[in-house]
């Protein structure tokens, strides 16, 4: 079996992914290579290091040729190839790290590459806390800037049928008045619907190190970009482990695809308020896929504790919390107070 080793094929040198060109760029001669040129040289994975060997069930799927990233400060594990250098780690900017080969793991079925570049998330990122002049110093600092890392996260995604009927308790409510009373009229409605929905890749987070509705706010990623999983693509990025098993996030897919379907059903109905009765809808698992997704991200410690910033590294789309800084309020108040004080002073000596 070939081992995964990304090379440049022209001078050998280690060659990583370029999300702005979508090739295989190497540094040191300059040359650029699509990944059929890169399985042509052998120096992209083939489909059995990828997969594994053969087999029925795609649950015993294994990884291999990959190196784990263990964490002593958090316990994080995150996967890279050996053309990527871990220096820190994501999660909590530690830097007392242990590289080691990882033994055993399902390998994704999909993967959606990078699109944007890490120069394109720091400028977000230096554009976010600009307009925040309540975020502590920290955040500014160049040195935590640029511990910006693309990862790949790991989802697990789902196709759905759902069929089925809800009813809903309707009332539409009309007020009006005279001279001598105001009334109000409240009509209600047993209203009984019916559907039939269909989706594709309903996405549910396979990692316990990122907040469910955090990761939920990176959507949507666009699907047709998705390519068929290749360990070539981590070349110059990592990507979390996943530790949520696919039964498990099942059930948290099956709750946001339920939640759509009352959603769809009740915006169809014509009254002022709908509230949900009786839900009789039925949902069917298809088909299920582990997907490696794209986000760039840092976490810069404050108060011990972590806060996450986070750019889909498909779209551009940013998420993340950002705290507020005790001495730059301080700092803002007295300045605003002084501001203040001599406008008012101003205004006394001039009247």
């Amino acid at each position: 079996m070939e081992a995964l080793d990304n090379r440049c094929p022209s001078c050998g040198a280690k060659i990583t992914f370029n999300p702005e060109i979508q090739k295989w760029d190497c540094e040191y001669c300059g040359s650029q290579f699509s990944l059929e040129e890169m399985q042509k040289y052998r120096n992209a994975s083939s489909e059995e290091v990828n997969q594994g060997s053969k087999r029925e069930d795609s649950s015993n799927t294994k990884l291999k040729d990959l190196d784990v990233y263990h964490c002593k400060n958090c316990g994080a594990e995150i996967m890279a190839d050996a053309t990527t250098a871990a220096t820190f780690c994501v999660y909590c900017g530690s830097t007392a790290i242990l590289k080691e080969r990882i033994e055993a793991g399902r390998a994704p079925d999909l993967i959606i590459p990078f699109k944007n570049v890490k120069e394109d998330a720091v400028r977000a990122f230096r554009q976010v806390v600009k307009h925040k002049p309540l975020t502590p110093k920290c955040f500014k600092n160049e040195k935590n800037i640029q511990k910006i890392t693309g990862v790949y996260i790991p989802f697990w995604a789902y196709d759905f049928k759902a069929d089925g009927e809800m009813e809903f308790l309707a009332r539409d409510i009309r007020t009006w008045s005279d001279y001598h009373y105001q009334y109000t009229e409240t009509r209600k409605y047993e209203v009984r619907n019916r559907g039939h929905f269909d989706y594709s890749k309903v996405l549910a987070d396979a990692s316990t190190r990122f907040a469910d509705d955090l990761m939920d706010s990176l959507e949507p990623f666009e699907y047709d970009q998705l390519e068929k999983y290749n360990h070539a693509y981590l070349s110059g990025f990592l990507a979390e482990k996943y530790d949520v098993e696919e039964d498990k996030a099942l059930e948290r897919a099956e709750k946001r695809t339920m939640n759509t379907c009352v959603q769809l059903l009740s915006d169809s109905i014509l009254h002022q308020s709908k509230t949900l009765r009786d839900n009789q809808m039925k949902l069917e698992k298809v088909a299920s896929y582990y997907i490696m997704l794209p986000v760039w991200m840092v976490n810069i410690q404050y108060n011990n504790k972590y806060y996450l910033f986070a750019m889909n590294g498909q779209t551009g789309k940013i998420v993340g919390n950002l705290p507020i800084g005790v001495k730059e309020v301080i700092l803002w108040s007295v300045f605003l107070f002084l501001i203040f004080f001599l406008l008012g002073w101003g205004v006394m000596y001039l009247v």
